[in-house]
């Protein structure tokens, strides 16, 4: 539904709501943790019932996507709705684009064996790494295990919460960040700038932590200015992470899909993200208790592999219509060896020049 030359900003507040719910989450938990009784974590769990009642209210009246009514024949209904989203009467351009995919797509009979297909190579190794990558950049110790993670290293416990209310309200503005930059900068230099911010963090975290532990894992207690130094490196860390890697990861892979494997496509990339992430927090705290602050450090090495491949591998998709980005694989000086000139994924046809529609090639 966005306009291509806002559809970073707009898709980033997808990530802007999730660091806002983590956020609030964190401070409820600082409060309900001082409740009398220790019962206050019932009103913590309790509470995920709010935004689950939200989310269901809520896709009773989520409207249509033109691109969704147009797949279902809906046509006038959809052009009356792109009209609506983008203010203006004038859209029979764009329009006619969105069904000239739509009938492309319709072609395709089959996505998910088309996935493996070696034209669509691409699009399948930034489904599956992408997300992989994302998780294991380490973020999701942060901030699902903030306050353990702080208190293992000597924090005490409302300390512990507090350095995680202060990663979260970093997350959040740093996400704002993104929203503001993601369209100016491109996607490639948040990625490459982030990573390079992360493994530098992650570096020092693990030599302040690795510093105290010592020879037999006990810290003692944290003199406060060590505390300090530990917290500040964590949260440029989480606002390197909140301006590239986090809502990149949505971002970049919903936009560089065709149509005609989008849902197949998506589906492996939310797929593989929910496994990964699943997974993170399963092995953390047995990773922590023998790894100590080399976690961090197994965190770091991840990082460096995906800056890497992103340096090499993926293409910048700034300012580019979803309708025309195949032609960001066709002048990669890898992915085009896949994606060759004539190999069009719209079944064998392009978009004219001024979006008017398709033509034979």
């Amino acid at each position: 539904m966005a306009p291509y030359r806002y559809r970073g900003a707009l898709n980033i507040g997808f990530q802007l709501s999730i660091t806002v719910g983590i956020l609030i989450a964190n401070v409820l938990n600082y409060f309900f943790n001082k409740i009398e009784g220790g019962w206050g974590w019932r009103l913590s769990l309790g509470g995920a019932m709010v935004p689950a009642l939200i989310i269901t209210v809520g896709s009773l009246i989520l409207p249509d996507t033109p691109n969704s009514m147009i797949e279902r024949g809906q046509t006038e209904e959809a052009k009356a709705k792109l009209k609506r989203i983008r203010g203006v009467d004038d859209v029979d351009e764009e329009f006619r684009d969105l069904v000239a995919a739509s009938d492309a797509s319709k072609l395709v009979e089959h996505p998910w064996g088309n996935l493996l297909q070696r034209k669509y190579r691409p699009h399948l190794t930034m489904a599956i790494l992408i997300p992989f990558f994302q998780q294991l950049t380490g973020i999701n110790v942060i901030m699902f295990y903030a306050p353990v993670l702080f208190n293992t290293i000597g924090f005490e416990d409302d300390a512990a919460l507090m350095s995680a209310v202060i990663t979260g309200a970093v997350n959040v503005g740093a996400t704002l960040v993104s929203i503001y930059g993601v369209d100016k900068w491109g996607r490639r230099f948040l990625f490459l700038e982030g990573g390079v911010q992360m493994l530098i963090c992650q570096a020092v975290v693990a030599a302040c932590i690795g510093a105290r532990f010592g020879i037999n894992g006990d810290p003692g207690d944290l003199p406060k200015w060590y505390a300090v130094v530990v917290v500040l490196f964590i949260c440029i860390y989480v606002a390197g992470f909140a301006w590239s890697w986090g809502p990149l990861g949505w971002l970049v892979p919903s936009e560089i899909f065709p149509l005609e494997i989008r849902s197949a496509a998506q589906s492996i990339n939310v797929s593989v993200n929910m496994l990964f992430t699943f997974a993170v927090a399963q092995v953390f705290l047995t990773m922590l208790c023998h790894l100590k602050f080399g976690l961090f450090l197994f965190f770091a090495f991840f990082v460096l592999i995906m800056s890497i491949f992103v340096y090499f591998f993926l293409p910048e998709t700034k300012g580019i219509p979803i309708e025309e980005m195949n032609r960001v694989w066709k002048t990669h000086w890898y992915w085009s060896r896949f994606v060759e000139d004539l190999d069009y994924p719209n079944g064998g046809m392009e978009m004219s020049k001024g979006g008017q529609g398709p033509k034979n090639v």
